[in-house]
This record gives C-alpha cells, sequence and structure tokens, in this order.
C-alpha cells in the first residue's frame, strides 16, 4: 500500500506543474483572449443595436415623408380633377349656349318662312279673287248666246 500511495504522490506531484500550468493559461486567456473579446463584442454589439435603431427611425421618417408626399399627389389629383370638372361644365355651358343660339336662329327663320307663306297666301287669294270675276265674266260670255250681255244675265 505504502508503494501506491509512493506512486499517487509521485504521480500528483508530476501533476502540479501541469495543474499549474493550466491554471496560468486560463488566468491569462481569460485576461489576454476574453476580456478583449467580450469588450469587442460588447462594442458590436452596441453598434449593431445603433445602427438598427438608426435604420429604424430611417426608416419611419421614410414613411412619414412618403406620407406627406402621397397626401400632396392626393390634393393635386384632386387639384386637377377639379380644374377638369370646371373646364367640362365651362366647355357644356358654352355648346348648350351655342346650341341655344342656333334653335333661336332656326326658330326665328321659321317664323320669318311662315310669315312669308302667310303674305304669299294672302296674294294668291286676292289674285285668286280678283282672277275669278274676270273668269266668270269670260266664261258667261262664252256660255251666253251672243246676244246677250252678261250683265243681263246676272239680274
Amino acid at each position: 500500500m505504502q508503494e501506491i500511495g509512493q506512486q499517487l504522490s509521485e504521480l500528483v506531484l508530476g501533476s502540479v506543474p501541469t495543474m499549474i500550468f493550466f491554471i496560468l493559461t486560463v488566468v491569462l486567456y481569460g485576461l489576454l483572449v476574453r476580456r478583449p473579446l467580450d469588450k469587442i463584442l460588447a462594442e458590436r454589439r452596441a453598434r449593431t443595436s445603433g445602427a438598427v435603431e438608426q435604420a429604424r427611425s430611417a426608416i419611419a421618417a421614410a414613411e412619414a415623408e412618403t406620407q406627406v408626399y402621397e397626401d400632396k399627389l392626393r390634393a393635386a389629383r384632386a387639384d386637377v380633377l377639379g380644374a377638369r370638372e370646371h373646364l367640362l361644365k365651362q366647355w357644356q355651358a358654352d355648346r348648350d349656349k351655342a346650341l341655344q343660339q342656333v334653335r333661336d336662329e332656326a326658330q326665328e327663320k321659321v317664323r320669318a318662312a311662315r310669315k312669308q307663306i302667310e303674305d304669299s297666301t294672302v296674294m294668291a287669294r286676292q289674285q285668286i279673287e280678283s282672277a275669278t270675276d274676270m273668269l266668270s265674266e269670260q266664261i258667261l260670255k262664252a256660255v251666253l248666246p251672243s246676244g246677250v250681255s252678261v250683265q243681263e244675265a246676272s239680274q
């Protein structure tokens, strides 16, 4: 047993420098690698989250600006439609005015033509009436015997 104890103590004594070297390696790793690495990672995280926040705020600003542009575009479209509607109403009013003027002129021509027809009718009746007396006289002369006068036959 003593021999096992001696082997064990030699083994432990032989492993002490390895354990010290391992502990020293862990401490040096923590001081030289881990701390600077954590610091760099924290800085990177801060920059990344800052950049993300900055991007989010830029996106929000762009969306707000887009909304303003869309509002302006809607207003401009409404103005254009209003102006178009105003022009259409004006053109329609001008067209209606021109149509009314043409109708009035046509009605005036119809009135003038009716007046002319009525005047012609009155003149034609007068001519017919005056011609009727002459024709009746001529017919009576032609129908009556040659010795009878038209005045004797009318009595």
